[in-house]
């Protein structure tokens, strides 16, 4: 399996990237570069490159889901694309702040830490449904980790589309997000010019 071994902060600068988008604290003294004149083609790559960053998909997952999202029969291509990544059960588990960052949600889903429906699922790309209730398994939920987590993230705001009970180490599904719902700052419109050359 391929991992990204690229140090946060780094490519935060790089992307121009705030690093609390991916649940980290602001650590580093340096101000987020401004820069150079870039070209049409270096600002599309540049948002596809963020995108991938934030949700940690790779290359080829990323195509398919835009393949996905473009096939779609209602919505923009692009819109649909940030629900699908939005959708992903790593992503899910971040946003119910039941993990500190997505790369910390990635590893305790493979972990089968936990339960969709009642089922165990470790599968972070695992797209969720309207509905789906995501819980910590109960085998799990005394664990000093989730304690920590849950001490770090209390303060973190959940999306609407979600309802989370975090004593309870769980959520429900209430709706996918619309594209207004979601707070990542990428152009996604320049992600389809991208790949619709």
């Amino acid at each position: 399996m391929a991992v990204n071994r690229v140090p946060v902060l780094k490519r935060c600068r790089a992307l121009g990237l705030e690093p609390a988008y991916l649940g980290y604290d602001k650590k580093s003294n340096r101000a987020v570069r401004a820069g150079k004149k870039m070209s049409e083609y270096g600002l599309q790559l540049r948002e596809k490159q963020k995108a991938k960053f934030i949700y940690g998909v790779l290359e080829k997952p990323f195509r398919n889901y835009y393949e996905k999202a473009d096939r779609m029969m209602k919505g923009l291509a692009g819109e649909n694309l940030m629900v699908i990544l939005e959708s992903r059960l790593d992503n899910v588990v971040f946003r119910m702040g039941l993990a500190r960052t997505r790369r910390e949600a990635r590893q305790v889903v493979d972990h089968k830490h936990f339960l969709v429906n009642g089922k165990p699922v470790n599968i972070p790309s695992y797209l969720v449904k309207a509905g789906d209730v995501i819980e910590v398994r109960e085998k799990s939920k005394s664990l000093q980790r989730y304690k920590d987590i849950l001490e770090v993230t209390a303060g973190r705001l959940t999306p609407e589309w979600m309802d989370v009970d975090q004593e309870a180490m769980k959520g429900s599904i209430k709706q996918l997000p619309a594209r207004e719902m979601i707070d990542v700052p990428v152009n996604e419109m320049l992600i389809v010019e991208l790949y619709s050359k």
